[in-house]
């Protein structure tokens, strides 16, 4: 059903089995692609007590969208409190470690950890991220009286060989945190609060990369959580951080803790869902110096929008959750199909 002037995409649902129990996001992949991995719950951390971590690759393994884990840190300006927990310690299952910016970051924390496999690894480029994201994602921050919000975003284009083959691949990670002061009888202390996240990664073999534009942009556009999910996860943060719970020791205590949450999504935690959102997506449009590779198309079955890649002449959808496009005029996938086919047009 598939040629070479056709693609296909089907609707990959991850459930946090783990944790919460339920579905955790959906995210369209193309239909002979694999996926791997997911959310893990790291049980140390009351503040970010669940990362996502998966990547989704191509059947010979040469092209790959990835996410990976977020990472929480610690830092203060009390020497006293830093005898006990050194640069590189954890507290409250946050890691010791100074804030940087977001090129610095990539240098000294996410190739050091996660491209430490690979060979020949060169910094092709480096770049800010918009203004108006990194705004937006300050605002996106809760305002609370006497603290400091700060954020940054970059992307780093980085080339390697892995298994003996040239590879490119681009990373975005945001910097973002909150800083507070108070008085002690040893004078004022300055604690912060930060994270590296909304790290996500493409990469294909050298040359290629650009050429997987439309596919990639696909894949990060659809990529949306559940919002039951969110404010259940919502609701164990605020639960662990208010009762001063420093760490979770098993998953039968969590699901207690998750049985007590509500299934009713405040304006707040909604919010937050819609700003999160927002960000993934102006993230994914700094993907390429080339024009926007997806376009608008209404789904009457699902009755929601959903973005494709550009430039095919029509696309079909079913009750599946799998889309088809083609440039093919006679194309039809019903013919020779026991699965029905319904044409989806593209939104002006």
């Amino acid at each position: 059903m598939q040629d070479i002037t056709s693609i296909r995409f089907k609707t990959l649902s991850y459930i946090d089995r783990e944790g919460i129990g339920i579905e955790a996001f959906k995210i369209l992949i193309p239909s002979d692609w694999q996926f791997e991995g997911g959310i893990k719950w790291i049980l140390n951390n009351p503040g970010m007590p669940a990362v996502a971590s998966f990547r989704v690759y191509s059947p010979e393994g040469r092209e790959e969208f990835e996410v990976l884990p977020n990472q929480a840190f610690f830092w203060t300006n009390n020497q006293m409190l830093l005898s006990v927990f050194p640069i590189g310690s954890y507290y409250f299952g946050s890691e010791v470690r100074p804030p940087t910016k977001p090129i610095e970051a990539f240098k000294e924390i996410v190739i050091p950890r996660f491209r430490n496999n690979v060979f020949d690894l060169r910094i092709v480029d480096s770049q800010s991220l918009p203004q108006e994201l990194v705004e937006a994602i300050i605002t996106g921050i809760s305002e609370q009286p006497g603290i400091l919000k700060f954020a940054d975003g970059a992307k780093m284009r980085i080339s390697y060989k892995r298994n003996g083959i040239p590879m490119e691949e681009e990373i975005y990670a945001i910097v973002e945190g909150i800083a507070f002061t108070f008085p002690t009888v040893h004078g004022i202390v300055s604690n912060i609060n930060w994270w590296l996240d909304y790290i996500f990664s493409f990469k294909a073999e050298k040359g290629k990369l650009e050429a997987q534009t439309k596919i990639f942009q696909t894949i990060a556009y659809s990529f949306k959580l559940n919002p039951q999910w969110f404010n259940k996860y919502n609701q164990v943060v605020e639960y662990l951080v208010q009762r001063q719970i420093q760490q979770i020791h098993s998953i039968g205590q969590l699901s207690k803790i998750i049985s007590q949450t509500s299934n009713e999504i405040s304006d707040m935690i909604m919010q937050s869902y819609y700003q999160r959102q927002a960000i993934n997506d102006k993230i994914t449009e700094n993907f390429s110096q080339y024009i926007r590779g997806v376009d608008n198309y209404y789904n009457p079955i699902e009755q929601k929008t959903v973005e494709l890649p550009s430039g095919y002449s029509s696309a079909w959808t079913n009750s599946l959750g799998e889309y088809i496009l083609s440039d093919d005029p006679d194309f039809n996938p019903n013919i020779g199909s026991n699965i029905n086919w319904q044409k989806i047009e593209r939104k002006e």
